[in-house]
């Protein structure tokens, strides 16, 4: 008898003629199926990766443990460099990810310098900022309720004292520092005790500013922006934030998405009340819905800006992750010209006389002072009525997923024959990565989900991801450790070049025989990528797709059987096909990895060849071929101990599984 392959054991292993612990407890077999056919028809065909994989990265050289959980951590990586630095309790871990070397780590302790504290998990130091400074690194934390910062230089940390608003009191506080050369900006509060509506400040510059307490309500910031433009002194700067809906209709959602801007070179205003203010301060929503299947996602989660690769400001591309109260998410792109001419034209909202002039939110040159009767307008009518919405003809999301995404950062590439694609890296919060690929010009823009990658031996939640697009790396920390992950992960997708050519992903192509990346390829070589992404196996020189390997096995007449299939593609159809007839299918969305065709009992008819075919589109290939063969009486005596145990562990182990997914769903 020829054993099931690798990976498969107990999957298509023999049953001769013991009873099963399923059939001695009374449950037959078919309730099983039905459990099985239920289950697994629950699901979301297509609208998620298509091939999920585990990074196990090169033996040593991408994955570094903490050695201990960092329930808080701060990450800073600068493009380019082989370095990584991460910033935990009262300690800075450096890493370095060297080419062709194992990865190492040291640590700088930055010890909190104590003072009063309330209680034992006051009294750490956790780091919250790291930020370039010259010749080393600037770094701030907690400091036991005391924000302080520290210059890291070689691995030694010299304290600089206190620093109010570089760091929170504590490491729960939603925080965000932006540095533009001189200037510091923060939303941090100053005093632990007062002052504890959140503010967008000014901290370090020409004028300390801070916006009115009465502009935002209970804000959640989430990024923060400057956008050099035309002229020096219309410069300004954009963040994104969340708010709670002043709409307080039961129907309506509890939170709101916005863009506020500022103008870089505001200097207050003339009257004492507007003096130390943001006098040019102005907010917009953020619409991300789906008028089709009327789909509203309300909760921005992050944003990452694109740079036009031509320099014009007003095409910069804000991709912003969303989510609804069902924690199903949408992504939603958005130009910065859009967003200018919304603040530039449009009426405010609740502000029905003639606006004053120079309106509200206009930057002044010459650093002139923002008339009072502007800021006062603009004061109590910070929301202009005009929305900001999605690019294109269909002002649509660009997709939306039934998964929970958390973070986005997206890196603009080249394939093989020039043409420009825009891959998104999407963390879940199942602490996994989706790779989306999106090409074409966005009003005829195709996306695509290409792939799920767990980045961490260790599952657990992503706290941080940066994209280095000079090393073509992502860098991503959970609690126990720091990952090192490929954009061009190639070596994933089977099924030589068809399989290659299916995955639609740009970074990859088929030479030599081989899924590579197209970048460790020599020019003189080319590498062949998916033209048609319809059928883009259709590119490959041979029609036809490899044959899967024929397995053998043998078994007892009237014994209970069952053939398993991987289901490799998520987008495909998988079916059990015996002499020409259909005994089993598995659509997109089935919830186990597996197809299982179940044979109750095994007659004359039921022996012979079993084929598991992946239908996906036009591409059809042979997934597993198995031959049942008849076995003779001495063989099943033979086995008759050993498929007792295995039938045992087997039955009782499928059982729960799949009542529980009937359960669940």
């Amino acid at each position: 008898m020829t054993p099931p392959p690798p990976g498969c054991a107990s999957l298509g292993a023999p049953r001769a003629r013991v009873p099963s612990p399923l059939a001695r407890s009374g449950l037959p077999l078919r309730l099983l199926l039905l459990l099985w056919t239920v289950a697994a028809s629950q699901g979301h065909p297509r609208n998620g990766p298509r091939i999920s994989a585990v990074w196990k990265g090169h033996a040593g050289q991408d994955h570094v443990d903490f050695g201990l959980a960092e329930p808080h951590t701060v990450l800073f990586h600068e493009p380019g460099s082989s370095s990584v630095w991460v910033g935990g309790r009262s300690k800075v871990y450096v890493f370095d990810f060297s080419k062709g070397r194992n990865a190492s780590m040291r640590t700088v302790n930055i010890v909190s310098t104590k003072g009063s504290c309330r209680d034992k998990q006051d009294c750490k130091n956790y780091i919250t900022l790291l930020e370039k400074q010259g010749e080393g690194l600037l770094v701030c934390g907690t400091n036991a309720r005391r924000p302080s910062c520290w210059t890291l230089v070689n691995d030694t940390a010299e304290l600089l004292g206190e620093r109010r608003g570089y760091a929170p009191f504590s490491p729960d506080e939603n925080s965000l520092v932006l540095f533009d050369g001189s200037e510091v900006y923060s939303t941090i509060r100053k005093q632990e005790y007062n002052g504890k509506i959140p503010r967008f400040r000014r901290i370090k510059g020409e004028i300390e500013l801070y916006t009115s307490d009465t502009v935002m309500q209970n804000p959640q910031f989430i990024k923060a922006t400057i956008v050099h433009q035309d002229q020096a002194y219309d410069d300004k700067i954009y963040y994104f934030f969340r708010e709670d809906n002043p709409d307080k209709n039961p129907e309506a959602p509890l939170n709101v998405s916005r863009v506020a801007q500022l103008c870089r070179g505001d200097q207050g205003g003339e009257s004492s009340l507007s003096v130390s203010k943001w006098n040019t301060f102005l907010k917009a929503m953020l619409v991300c819905s789906d008028a089709t299947s009327n789909k509203n996602f309300n909760r921005l989660q992050d944003a990452f800006l694109l740079p036009d690769p031509n320099g014009q400001w007003r095409d910069t591309r804000v991709y912003g992750v969303f989510s609804n109260p069902w924690n199903y998410s949408a992504v939603c792109v958005y130009s910065l010209g859009d967003i200018d001419k919304v603040f530039r034209t449009s009426s405010l909202k609740g502000y029905h006389s003639d606006l004053p002039n120079p309106r509200p939110g206009k930057c002044l040159p010459d650093r002139q002072p923002i008339p009072t009767e502007t800021f006062q307008v603009a004061d109590s009518h910070p929301e202009v009525v005009q929305r900001v919405e999605p690019t294109g003809p269909l002002k649509t999301p660009l997709f939306h997923s039934k998964y929970h995404y958390q973070k986005v950062v997206v890196h603009r590439m080249h394939a093989s024959n020039g043409e420009t694609f825009h891959v998104l890296y999407l963390t879940t919060d199942k602490g996994t990565i989706h790779k989306v690929v999106e090409s074409g010009e966005r009003e005829h823009s195709l996306v695509f989900s290409i792939l799920e990658i767990q980045p961490f031996h260790r599952p657990a939640t992503i706290q941080a991801m940066s994209l280095d697009s000079d090393r073509r790396k992502l860098y991503v920390n959970s609690q126990w450790e720091v990952s090192q992950v490929p954009l061009d992960l190639c070596e994933v997708y089977s099924g030589g070049c068809h399989g290659c050519l299916m995955a639609r992903d740009p970074y990859c192509g088929w030479n030599q025989d081989r899924c590579v990346s197209i970048y460790s390829s020599p020019k003189s070589e080319p590498v062949l990528q998916s033209i048609n992404p319809a059928e883009p196996h259709k590119g490959c020189p041979n029609p036809k797709p490899e044959q899967a390997p024929l397995q053998k096995v043998s078994l007892a007449q009237n014994s209970r059987y069952y053939l398993s299939c991987p289901m490799e593609s998520r987008h495909a159809t998988y079916s059990w096909r015996h002499e020409n007839s259909v005994e089993q299918s598995c659509e997109p969305g089935h919830q186990s990895p597996n197809c299982i065709l179940f044979i109750e009992n095994l007659t004359d008819l039921q022996y012979g060849h079993y084929y598991c075919e992946a239908q996906e589109g036009s591409y059809l290939h042979e997934a597993q071929h198995w031959q049942l063969l008849r076995e003779d009486g001495a063989m099943t005596s033979h086995l008759l101990g050993r498929a007792r145990a295995l039938a045992a562990s087997l039955w009782l182990g499928v059982l729960p599984t799949l009542t529980l997914g009937l359960l669940v769903h």
